[in-house]
């Protein structure tokens, strides 16, 4: 039965400065790289045969610590926009507090969490989707079918989207679906790629 693990990137430096980070280009922190050897250690006893990442050096990065944690540093490695975080627009490097302060807990809320809430000039999560699940259709669902094992670093949001495809979660209930940072899901699939099992590691 062919896996697929999931990993949201270690924690970014704008994570730990409560910003909003989205499509910008932010490294990692020191526990952010701890988190990411962290995951790497879960994972060891997998084999895989391709990882895929986004073009963001926080998910890149937590790719290249896993591989060489799990001493797989040849694997294949293809990297593409469709996986990045969402964009979001003009709250891009603001503090999410003081962006409270000024909008409200509610609408601040609804831009995070809901599905089709756009931010000022970004991406909703449902534009992610829009992105995330036709390249997950065209280039991952291919080789699961074949039976490899493939690995997925990307960002809380792209990632968001592809779990409610993965597990059916409706636009209602992806708003409370928070994916911590350097945590590894593991999917198992049927031959047939049906889900048989999803848990975080």
């Amino acid at each position: 039965m062919p896996l697929l693990v999931i990993v949201r990137h270690g924690q970014s430096q704008w994570n730990l400065e409560n910003r909003f980070t989205g499509n910008e280009d932010v490294p990692l922190t020191e526990l952010g790289k701890e988190e990411a050897r962290k995951a790497g250690e879960k994972l060891k006893n997998i084999l895989f045969d391709r990882a895929f990442t986004s073009l963001l050096k926080r998910a890149e990065e937590t790719l290249s610590v896993i591989l060489g944690e799990i001493d797989q540093m040849q694997l294949p490695v293809v990297k593409s926009a469709a996986l990045n975080e969402r964009n979001y627009g003009a709250l891009q490097g603001l503090n999410k507090a003081e962006v409270s302060e000024k909008y409200g807990a509610h609408q601040v809320a609804a831009w995070r969490r809901s599905y089709d809430i756009r931010p000022p000039e970004g991406e909703s999560l449902k534009d992610t989707a829009g992105r995330v699940i036709p390249y997950y259709q065209q280039e991952i669902e291919p080789l699961l079918i074949a039976d490899k094992n493939i690995l997925v670093v990307a960002h809380g949001n792209s990632l968001r989207a592809l779990m409610m495809y993965l597990e059916k979660i409706s636009p209602e209930k992806i708003a409370d679906v928070d994916i911590p940072t350097g945590a590894p899901r593991i999917y198992t699939f049927s031959s047939h790629l049906k889900l048989v099992d999803a848990l975080y590691l």
